[in-house]
């Protein structure tokens, strides 16, 4: 004769008790004594194991006469889990589609309105599925410039129909000719300046555009290796004593942070790194945010992980001040340009 699985022999219940984020979408529990059914990681009072009856989803425990715990909202968890699935899904469709899909064509194959799409995939990715193409087809452009023969052959390698339209989007996505970059930035001159503040060794490097990146450490020379491995193939001009003044102005905007810096700035990532680094500029000196505000802020809630990147990959040092985001415990995380000189800049700050 089989004996039903108790609760507390059921693997299952080893996720409750470890409120297991892995389970979280694996099934929910009801609880018999509250009428209510939850998921693995809800922070309810955990129940007594003879209370527990387990549900592979919350509408066969709808079904079983179990309302839905207000705390985990297990209903609505399982709709973003599946909303995530399909965003993940679309993004796919996105990255090996010839040409960029139409967001009515995208809807379609969600099952949602165009603009219920357009609200859930932001949400989802922090950008517009436009958006996202646009930046997926920038970096199929800058890989096939690398291994095309032409440049006409990357035109239509990157799903380009038109060349009117690729040389419109080079202009941003590039920061210089599609020829430059085929070479690697040969041709484009790269002005810089070595010199020293309050923070140790500081490179200011400035392109036709503007100023382009702003290095902080301990050996000059090591800043200047970083340069040339950024712009391998650019001519690198230094020891200009007109841009002698843009290294002291920068300089400066480490003494006096809330003066903020009047110079134009060429600011080279994707769609979503070049939205993030907009919003930390626009946090004012003294003030710090965390991860998750910041995404808050950009309107991308989840994607924390993504924003830290976007942090982490910023070479424009103070005046893109990535320094002013913390955990979200007020502690500091890591800095591109040590920890020390992170805790010093947010101390001149204040």
């Amino acid at each position: 004769m089989n004996h039903p699985v108790s609760t507390t022999e059921d693997p299952r219940w080893q996720a409750v008790i470890d409120r297991d984020p892995a389970q979280a979408s694996a099934f929910v529990y009801g609880v018999t004594s509250t009428g209510v059914f939850c998921r693995s990681t809800c922070p309810s009072r955990r129940p007594k194991p003879e209370n527990v009856r387990f549900f592979a989803t919350p509408a066969a425990a709808t079904a079983a006469g179990f309302r839905a715990c207000k705390r985990c909202t297990p209903e609505a968890a399982a709709l973003r889990d599946t909303q995530a699935a399909i965003i993940a899904h679309l993004c796919r469709e996105i990255e090996t589609a010839e040409t960029e899909p139409a967001l009515a064509d995208l809807a379609r194959q969600a099952g949602l309105s165009p603009f219920h799409l357009h609200r859930v995939f932001k949400a989802a990715t922090g950008v517009t599925p436009k958006a996202y193409a646009r930046a997926h087809r920038a970096k199929k452009m800058r890989d096939t410039l690398k291994t095309s023969a032409t440049v006409t052959e990357a035109i239509y390698d990157a799903g380009f129909n038109a060349s009117s339209r690729f040389y419109a989007d080079t202009k941003t996505a590039l920061g210089m000719t599609p020829t430059a970059f085929r070479k690697g930035g040969v041709n484009e001159d790269i002005r810089f300046a070595v010199g020293q503040s309050r923070l140790g060794a500081l490179l200011v490097a400035q392109s036709e555009k503007g100023v382009c990146a702003v290095f902080l450490g301990d050996d000059p020379e090591g800043l200047v290796r970083d340069l040339q491995d950024s712009f391998p193939n650019a001519r690198l001009i230094g020891a200009d004593t007109d841009f002698e003044e843009t290294l002291a102005r920068v300089a400066g905007l480490i003494e006096a942070p809330g003066t903020g810096l009047d110079l134009p700035l060429d600011i080279r990532g994707t769609v979503f790194q070049q939205k993030v680094w907009a919003a930390l500029q626009a946090i004012p000196a003294g003030q710090r945010l965390s991860y998750s505000e910041l995404a808050e802020r950009i309107g991308a809630p989840k994607a924390v992980r993504a924003v830290a990147s976007a942090c982490a990959s910023n070479t424009i040092a103070v005046a893109i001040p990535c320094h002013r985001i913390v955990r979200n415990d007020g502690a500091l995380s890591g800095y591109r340009w040590g920890v020390e000189r992170k805790a010093a800049l947010l101390e001149r700050e204040n």
